[in-house]
């Protein structure tokens, strides 16, 4: 297989530009204070709060669906 130094080569290219990425100066600065993290946990806590009914509704829709088919699969008593 011919793979490798093809793989080489393009770990190679790209090493290179991933080196001058991180010697450039003037990166972003955060300065995101207490508020900022507040409001960002204040969203995660909405996000989970709606996902848990939605998540206990589709575990609910999938058990009607499964019961339902076992009861069909079964034979009616006479």
């Amino acid at each position: 297989m011919k793979t490798t130094p093809t793989v080489m080569g393009l770990m190679a290219i790209l090493a290179g530009s991933f080196s001058a990425a991180y010697a450039a100066t003037g990166g972003r600065e955060d300065n995101s204070g207490i508020f900022v993290w507040v409001f960002l946990g204040f969203c995660a806590l909405i996000v989970v709060a709606q996902l848990i009914p939605a998540l206990l509704l589709m575990f609910g829709l999938v058990k009607g669906v499964s019961k339902e088919r076992e009861l069909a699969k079964e034979p009616a008593p006479e």
